[in-house]
């Protein structure tokens, strides 16, 4: 009688799983296998079975591209991430038009789930200095085939980066603590400056109140401009501020009845770091709302405003059709685009056509 060997044997010996052996067995494609209770046995030396869904290479062309795909950024906003890991959509030639337009202070006002956050983290990303190369994150992006113009800029400034879109507390106090925080995070990320050579002793001195959360309001709403200047002096080049979702807090202000304090405080730190600071190189941010220049933005004359209305920058956030087109083909889609044009192409932010990215993203998720 022939030496009989197990199912996971067979599998090891022709590199499929034992899975796959079990259905070979039970649809009798094995010469030999017999059935002893619950388990296989098939012959020792028994040929491999031919792969009868291997006809013109088609099926295993097919299935290797459907297993090499990208996942999908749902709630992704790292930037990082975003590109190493995920189907990215290159909104990198933000850069570019920034560059070549030059605003001294932009601020992007959009609906949620546009891709806000994670621009403002793109941004951060191509101009911080930082030991590290981030030049890897945009060689194979839209921006770096632009030229040694815009490559110039990459990594070469010191940036502040806030967030203050988780900010959604009840009282002004709860808000004022997670502002303290969220700067006070933002100094330690720059603790360099406490050794500088170049840094006065007082600045140091706030500096620490600051990052161990022991400022006064007072001292607070004037981190902005402190931090600029201590950057300038430290690194020789004036900083970058980007702040995302400027205006979550004075929502919650006007909903929770501190919009006074929280408009006072946003006044002031908002004044510090970006009207009329020699330390500063540029300011980026992010909102829904565009809180008139009267109350928070008072005598800011350098601030230019992108709405929804406005040309300028209009496909940057959210996707085109080209964007969507190109998607659905690569997730094996192209005969959906129809019906996600029916669905998702519902806005238009100055003269772009353009789809909610959020939806987008789960349509093809979920399938």
């Amino acid at each position: 009688m022939a030496e009989m060997i197990t199912v996971k044997e067979a599998a090891e010996h022709w590199n499929l799983t034992p899975r796959r052996v079990l259905v070979l067995c039970k649809e009798g494609r094995i010469d030999g296998a017999v059935l002893t209770g619950h388990r296989w046995f098939i012959p020792a030396g028994t040929a491999k079975p031919a792969d009868r869904r291997v006809k013109t290479g088609a099926y295993t062309k097919t299935n290797t591209a459907a297993y090499m795909r990208k996942p999908l950024p749902i709630g992704v906003s790292d930037y990082r991430s975003a590109v190493s890991n995920y189907y990215y959509v290159d909104k990198t030639l933000l850069i570019r038009d920034l560059i070549d337009e030059r605003p001294l202070v932009a601020l992007f006002t959009r609906p949620r789930r546009f891709g806000k956050t994670l621009n403002m983290d793109m941004l951060r990303t191509f101009f911080e200095k930082t030991d590290e190369d981030t030049s890897i994150y945009f060689q194979d992006k839209a921006i770096w085939k632009q030229g040694e113009k815009y490559q110039a800029y990459q990594g070469k400034y010191p940036v502040i980066f806030l967030s203050f879109k988780d900010i959604k507390c009840e009282t002004w106090q709860e808000t004022l603590q997670k502002l303290a925080e969220i700067i006070g995070s933002e100094f330690a990320r720059h603790a360099e400056l406490l050794t500088s050579e170049v840094c006065n002793d007082v600045d140091k001195a706030y500096f620490r109140r600051v990052m161990e959360r022991t400022a006064s309001d007072i001292d607070l709403s004037s981190a902005l401009l402190t931090l600029t200047r201590m950057l300038h002096e430290h690194h020789r080049i004036a900083p970058i501020i980007i702040i995302d979702e400027y205006d979550t807090p004075i929502q919650q202000g006007h909903t929770r009845d501190f919009y006074d304090q929280v408009i006072l405080f946003m006044r002031n730190l908002f004044s510090g770091g970006l009207k009329d600071n020699s330390h500063l190189t540029f300011g980026f941010l992010t909102g829904i709302l565009r809180v008139a220049k009267e109350s928070i933005f008072s005598g800011l004359n350098n601030l230019s405003v992108y709405s929804i209305v406005d040309d300028s920058f209009s496909e940057y956030f959210g996707f085109t059709h080209a964007e969507v087109k190109q998607m659905a083909a690569y997730y094996g889609a192209g005969g959906k685009y129809r019906e996600l044009c029916e669905w998702y192409d519902g806005y238009r932010f100055g003269e772009s056509d353009i789809f909610n990215p959020w939806s987008v993203i789960n349509y093809f998720q979920r399938k």
